[in-house]
């Protein structure tokens, strides 16, 4: 995959990529944190230059949620879109339910649309409980 996008095979770029695949909607420092167990000397800016590379190649995708720091996921090129937690920040894929874009615009200003980033917000089932329970 690395190869036919001419990217370099590093251990810390394969190490980035196996980070996302366990976790994905990881931000950089929790990316670093998982790579810092097999590569102690990865930096933080190791792991930047590398999501870049990555996002630019198409090969992970880069979402920024609201208020959020940029979070990185290897699920691409299915339109998918994200359902945030406002409490608790979880993020989880939601499938678009009809075909791609999902969403007509008014103009598109003759653009060919392929793609509609769409974020979700609301509360988790784990915050809806926290929150019935606090209310009792």
């Amino acid at each position: 995959m690395l190869k036919k996008q001419n990217l370099s095979v590093t251990a810390v770029r394969l190490a980035v990529l196996d980070a996302l695949n366990h976790h994905p909607h990881s931000d950089a420092a929790r990316i670093l944190e998982l790579i810092q167990k097999k590569i102690s000397t990865a930096s933080l800016q190791a792991v930047y230059n590398n999501l870049n590379a990555l996002v630019m190649h198409g090969l992970i995708r880069e979402i920024k949620p609201k208020g959020l720091v940029s979070l990185y996921e290897t699920r691409t090129g299915d339109n998918h879109h994200h359902v945030v937690c406002r409490n608790c920040d979880c993020v989880m894929d939601t499938d678009c339910k009809g075909c791609a874009p999902c969403l007509a615009p008014a103009d598109d200003y003759g653009f060919i649309l392929d793609e509609a980033e769409i974020i979700f917000w609301g509360l988790c089932p784990k915050c809806q409980h926290k929150k019935k329970e606090k209310s009792k």
